[in-house]
């Protein structure tokens, strides 16, 4: 008999241990809520603890088991300290979402010294140390692994619009998933892209509102999607059957790749 059900589609993560970044709003707290609901213990990251302890407990009156962890995306010490205390309450870290993340909106020319660095800090320097350090730790422990990576859209395609140094991380987040999956490879620990189009989040809202309002009319499905479309992905690249599965970068665009071809 197979030791493989048919289908070999499972999706529960029972007994796992998820630290979610970017946790406080939008994917990643959708992401955390997703994970929890499907039997993961969370550690929701990110800087503002009001919104991370009222997610907290609304995950655990669900029934799931959630932690709000402070931590600032550009501090190595808080991104570590994050993941000790992760470990601290629930085991060792085996799903890591590297879901924080923040636009830039600005002409690259026209960027201070100190934009730069906390777009590079916050999209690249943290994901990479948070990735560096959930795997130095599952290697110790001789446990197997996922790391999911958001990276973007901007990674395929740029158009002028004022967000260049943004696409670059976003790309440079997709060339570290191919890169570290390599490297990892031999200790089980997988590491994939999520490549995310224009979905509804808090981040979108400031672009709408520089944009004049909601773009849906100008896109091939007249919609801006929403965070709760992207869960079977973000299952997909966490669940037990994806175990073959490591070094992808899925794109997930509704199909507004497609607007200048109308």
């Amino acid at each position: 008999m197979s030791e493989y059900p048919l289908p070999y589609d499972s999706t529960d993560l029972t007994g796992r241990v998820a630290l979610v970044t970017g946790a406080s709003s939008g994917l990643g707290a959708r992401f955390a809520r997703v994970l929890a609901a499907k039997g993961a213990k969370v550690a929701l990251c990110a800087r503002r603890i009001d919104r991370l302890e009222a997610l907290a407990a609304e995950i655990k009156a669900a029934g799931g088991e959630a932690l709000a962890v402070q931590m600032d995306a550009t501090d190595a010490d808080s991104l570590i300290a994050a993941v000790a205390a992760t470990e601290a309450a629930f085991g060792t870290v085996d799903i890591l979402v590297n879901n924080a993340g923040m636009p830039d909106a600005q002409r690259a020319h026209k960027m201070s010294v100190e934009l730069i660095d906390q777009v590079l800090g916050v999209n690249l320097r943290g994901p990479w140390i948070l990735a560096c350090e959930v795997a130095r730790r599952l290697i110790a422990a001789g446990k197997p692994g996922r790391i999911v990576n958001i990276s973007s859209v901007a990674h395929f395609r740029y158009d002028g619009g004022g967000a260049a140094l943004y696409a670059v991380t976003k790309t440079a987040i997709a060339r570290m998933t191919e890169a570290l999956s390599v490297e990892w490879a031999h200790y089980n620990i997988n590491v994939n892209a999520i490549a995310p189009g224009m979905f509804v989040s808090e981040m979108t809202d400031g672009m709408f509102e520089r944009m004049g309002g909601n773009p849906a009319q100008h896109l091939p499905r007249k919609r801006v999607p929403v965070p709760e479309q992207m869960d079977s992905t973000l299952l997909y690249l966490v669940a037990p059957s994806s175990e073959c599965v490591t070094g992808a970068t899925i794109r997930i665009d509704d199909g507004q790749s497609a607007r200048t071809r109308m």
